[in-house]
């Protein structure tokens, strides 16, 4: 820590030194790295940010994979540090959807490796919290590495433990990113040079980033805190390791930073039924809620770090904590607190405030490094909870090009910050979306929720048409995607013998129509709307063996040719599935998914493209059609004059074309394991390529169908989807995907997995299919073998070609011969089922290769 000016230049710049500045800094230095400088407008270590004002309660278990890896992470190392409070963290029931839920939190925790989750009884919680009323709750969650951070002794131990050096009362007036890459941070104590930048100012993060011309979708949201004076219930309480034990003289009269120094004996709490979470601060009472109305704060309008600020902007608002206000709930915080921990009715509040935390539009953290700055990178969007965690993963992300944590590389889809697409910078766009997080924080969100604002912002051409036939419209990546089409209700009646019902939690948002589109295209002929879906142009000299260097495959290709690849890491993890299509000498079309790919997967070709070849994705550019099932040869025919036989246009081939008279590119694969052909063109003739496939295949039968119908159809042929079945903590090999691997070639990742293949492989991909239940799996629950976690389910759905229910997951090598018998749990209950070779439907391949 120092007191003096900051220098003229160093390697990496943190910018903010909160729990993540600090977190990033202390790791960055643990891997090797030199001359880094933190700095921050506040002091050090009290910021005055939320670092310090938080209550720094841990619960460390989500249905996020990531989210409690990263937590856990963080409560073993502040742990270790001497700064955290293994108290243990109870939440509560006060409904018996929310004792569901909390089985969802054991089977969480079980998957993703937390110790000893449990539920107790009403009587078991208030042996850990006697103020709880037994009478008002249904049961508990317990998670015993739970507690608590001394927010300040953290700080101050990053600090005193790391070779950064760190610098307060520094404001940051301006980033240099002149020529596409950071220079310098500008402060007012002086310029900084610098060969990369790393964005931590969480609560300051839009206006931070808008220094370096970017959008960050960084919402400020306000929730409320209060510290009761001593209560006799909490006489004898003896405080663990906070007691303000950093010795630091705390800024304000008794306020909220100092008594979050003051540790908890008790187990954490929470009443998510209200929106409410409570610890003690040694014979005080602390109490939190979110069941208040959303309070935003304009990202632009965020005051200083001072302490008159003390990052809040309103201050305390009696109204919101005595009046329920909060979506439709009729009680109050206050009410809601009353009758959980009766002593608390009648007792004064000696500290409170309004304290801010913030959102993206998806709930997730933004991190790593931005598409449009070279070398600047974030940290945002991120709680004491997992900012242990995440600063490891930035740390070796930069240091080492592969993100991770001690246990193994981890998946950055769900919170790279390249996975916004453009429209997510706009403000009222993000703190809407922000606002809709911040209450779902405490809130059970249904499998397969849609948000019903902000709708309508990308469309592909046929939604008009897709509109007219009924089409539930899901959003991905702003896209309107239909999921099912209430045109093909007929269809329910005609394969409804084949068709089981979908009961409880796995059965909502579903349709059976999902299932009639998904067997009619096994049938006949389907068309799917892959506008989502985009192409990359990958252009220019040495474009050829550019695209050898970053794919995985062999990219030898004649014209015409259509090879599947993946693009790898440093570790050899998978940053995409991509399929490469050879147009021209030096000209290629990549394609890849929808949702938040673009941003990634082109970014990062973007990134590794050399001087001679433009690397140009098309996100919207083209409209796309799935052309998939039995009669979609017949039907291709009627409409073009080209060669489409299987000897004249076989299977992996491309030809551009005609059909009516729209030109396409036409890819002879399919996604579904059905004869077909993607079908893509510029977007303003898509309406027309609708029309055109619609009319003359209305004998044939052709139909809609939507993104129901491809989920179940991929799983029964075990295609993979990044960001479920492959990500960033997998390799090709555990993945299932060695011939998606050429190891005569060179290319970004090689070595890594040379390495990993020498080592042998301990995890692989398998399908696993229920015995004696119709049930859908859900993602995240846990797959066990003689009562040991082995894995958990990455994806699941019913597969109504084979009329058996199918979760694919990673077992350790040993379980994945077929045959091997496990049991998945689910919703509370405990399923049997059993490993199977791959793919489960049409082994040989014969319908789509025909």
């Amino acid at each position: 820590m120092s007191t003096e000016t900051p220098p003229s230049r160093a390697d990496t710049v943190v910018i903010g030194a909160g729990a993540v500045g600090c977190s990033v800094a202390y790791h960055l230095t643990e891997l090797g790295a030199e001359d880094v400088v933190v700095i921050d407008q506040g002091p050090l270590p009290v910021t005055g940010g939320s670092s310090v004002h938080a209550p720094g309660i841990m619960f460390q278990t989500s249905p996020s994979k990531i989210q409690t890896k990263t937590a856990y992470y963080t409560s073993r190392l502040l742990s270790d540090a001497g700064v955290y409070d293994e108290v243990g963290g109870i939440e509560v029931a006060r409904s018996e959807e929310r004792m569901d839920f909390l089985r969802r939190r054991v089977e969480w925790a079980t998957s993703y490796g937390l110790p000893e989750p449990q539920l107790l009884s009403p009587e078991e919680v208030t042996e850990h919290l006697p103020m709880v009323d037994e009478d008002e709750i249904l049961g508990g969650y317990y998670s015993p590495t739970d507690g608590r951070v001394d927010g300040i002794s953290a700080l101050q131990w990053y600090m005193e433990n790391s070779s950064a050096s760190f610098y307060g009362n520094t404001e940051v007036t301006d980033l240099d990113v002149s020529g596409g890459e950071i220079n310098a941070v500008e402060t007012d104590q002086g310029r900084i040079d610098c060969e990369r930048a790393v964005i931590a100012t969480n609560n300051w993060g839009y206006q931070t980033g808008q220094l370096a011309g970017l959008d960050l979708p960084i919402a400020p949201v306000e929730h409320q805190y209060v510290v009761t004076e001593p209560m006799d219930e909490l006489a004898d309480a003896e405080s663990s390791v906070g007691d303000n034990t950093t010795g630091l003289d705390v800024p304000g009269d008794r306020s909220i930073a100092e008594y979050m120094s003051e540790g908890p004996h008790q187990p954490v709490g929470r009443d998510q039924d209200h929106s409410l979470y409570f610890r003690t601060h040694g014979d005080a009472l602390g109490m939190g809620s979110y069941n208040h109305e959303t309070l935003s704060v304009d990202p632009e309008a965020m005051g200083k770090n001072t302490e008159e600020h003390q990052a809040s902007v309103r201050g305390f608002t009696k109204e919101h904590w005595e009046t329920p206000t909060h979506r439709g709930r009729d009680k109050s915080a206050k009410q809601a607190f009353d009758e959980l921990l009766p002593a608390t009715q009648d007792v004064e509040y000696e500290a409170t405030e309004n304290g801010i935390f913030v959102f993206t539009p998806d709930g997730m953290p933004a991190v790593g490094e931005t598409a449009q700055v070279d070398g600047l990178w974030t940290g945002l969007a991120i709680w004491w909870t997992h900012s242990g965690g995440y600063g490891r993963i930035l740390a070796e992300w930069m240091e080492n090009g592969v993100p991770r944590l001690p246990s193994g590389p981890v998946d950055t889809g769900g919170i790279h910050v390249r996975r916004f697409e453009p429209h997510a910078g706009e403000k009222d766009y993000f703190v809407d979306r922000g606002a809709k997080r911040y209450e779902q924080v405490y809130s059970i969100v249904e499998p397969r929720w849609q948000p019903d604002d902000h709708r309508g912002l990308r469309t592909s051409p046929f939604y008009h048409q897709q509109k007219e036939l009924g089409a539930e419209f899901y959003q991905s990546g702003g896209w309107e995607t239909p999921q099912w089409y209430e045109s093909n209700a007929d269809l329910v009646e005609k394969y409804e013998d084949r068709i089981p019902d979908q009961d409880g939690w796995q059965g909502v948002n579903r349709s059976k129509i999902e299932a009639a589109e998904h067997l009619h295209t096994r049938d006949k002929v389907s068309m799917f709307d892959m506008t989502t879906f985009s192409s990359i142009m990958v252009e220019g000299e040495g474009s050829q063996a550019f695209l050898q260097r970053v794919c995985s495959n062999d990219m030898d290709l004649d014209v015409g040719q259509v090879r599947y690849s993946l693009l790898l890491n440093e570790g050899g993890g998978i940053l995409a599935d991509i399929t490469v299509v050879k147009l021209d000498d030096e000209e290629f079309m990549v394609t890849t998914g929808g949702g938040n790919s673009p941003g990634i997967h082109g970014g990062h070709l973007e990134d590794e493209a050399p001087e001679t070849v433009s690397v140009h994705v098309e996100e919207g550019a083209k409209s796309t059609i799935g052309l998939w099932g039995p009669n979609s040869r017949l039907l291709l025919q009627r409409c073009t004059d080209a060669d489409v036989t299987n000897e004249g246009f076989p299977y992996f081939r491309a030809k551009q074309m005609y059909v009516g008279d729209v030109p396409v590119i036409a890819l002879r694969v399919s996604y579904v394991g059905e004869l077909g052909w993607e079908l893509w063109t510029p977007t303003e003739y898509g309406q027309r390529l609708w029309e055109t496939l619609a009319e003359a295949g209305d004998d044939l039968g052709v139909r809609p169908m939507g993104g129901g119908a491809l989920s179940s159809m991929r799983l029964e042929k075990g295609y993979r989807l990044w960001g479920t079945d492959i990500d960033t903590d997998s390799n090709p090999f555990e993945a299932g995907l060695p011939f998606a691997v050429d190891m005569d070639t060179e290319f970004i990742g090689k070595e890594a997995l040379e390495a990993a293949r020498s080592e042998g492989i301990d995890n692989k991909i398998t399908p696993l299919t229920l015995e004696d239940s119709t049930d859908i799996m859900l993602s995240g629950r846990p797959v066990t073998k003689d009562g040991e976690a082995i894995g958990y389910v990455q994806a699941g759905n019913y597969g109504y070609s084979i009329d058996e229910s199918i979760a694919y997951t990673y077992v350790p090598t040993e379980y994945a011969e077929a045959g091997t018998s496990v049991q998945i749990q689910c919703e509370g209950e405990t399923y049997e089922a059993t490993v199977q070779d791959e793919p489960l439907f049409d082994p040989a391949r014969e319908r789509i290769t025909k």
